[in-house]
């Protein structure tokens, strides 16, 4: 498997466990197991759930990806930003949740997380936890770029209840996300130091 499909292939399965985190946070009502079918329905439904978070952390990741490979075939720099800024514009009015800021805090995490993804592609390995430990040799190497990449995420979730307002279902929903994502982080650095 090329060092692309390896970087893909896990943050999908990140993303699937972030979301499955999130889900088993929040159980099934009782009642679901007691009415007939209605089990089977919700299972649909968070089957359903986890493809569409899936799809939606993936895209940035997915616009990461693509725009390294670019810059490492020696395309133009302001091009890419170009194309970094229309595809983010046109993903979040996709969406209902375009506005300039969180339009600009999801270009940063696209650019930090593009030069995460060109060190792990300069890095040597057969597997994700070969490729971070190359390019992050240390746990403070690897630790100050999760860090930065929390920072990233936390504008994001700022710009996102400016602009669906603070609901508290919402605000639960995003801290779920995060405590999920850091739970997720921490195994891997476990998993590799």
């Amino acid at each position: 498997m090329d060092k692309y499909q390896i970087i893909r292939s896990a943050e999908e399965q990140f993303a699937r466990e972030v979301t499955l985190g999130v889900m088993i946070q929040r159980p099934l009502p009782a009642i679901l197991y007691i009415i007939p079918g209605m089990f089977f329905i919700e299972y649909l439904r968070r089957g359903s759930a986890v493809r569409k978070y899936t799809k939606h952390f993936m895209f940035p990741r997915n616009l990461a990806l693509l725009t390294a490979e670019a810059v490492s075939r020696g395309e133009d720099e302001h091009e890419i930003d170009a194309r970094i800024e229309m595809d983010i514009r046109n993903w979040l009015t996709e969406l209902g949740l375009y506005s300039p800021k969180l339009a600009e805090a999801q270009k940063k995490s696209v650019k930090l997380i593009r030069a995460h993804y060109m060190n792990l592609l300069a890095a040597e390995g057969d597997s994700i936890h070969d490729l971070i430990k190359a390019a992050y040799p240390t746990t403070e190497d690897y630790v100050a770029y999760l860090e930065k990449l929390n920072a990233a995420e936390k504008e994001i979730n700022g710009a996102i209840l400016g602009n669906l307002g603070e609901h508290p279902k919402l605000q639960e929903k995003l801290q779920l996300e995060v405590q999920q994502v850091e739970k997720r982080h921490q195994k891997i650095m476990d998993e590799i130091y």
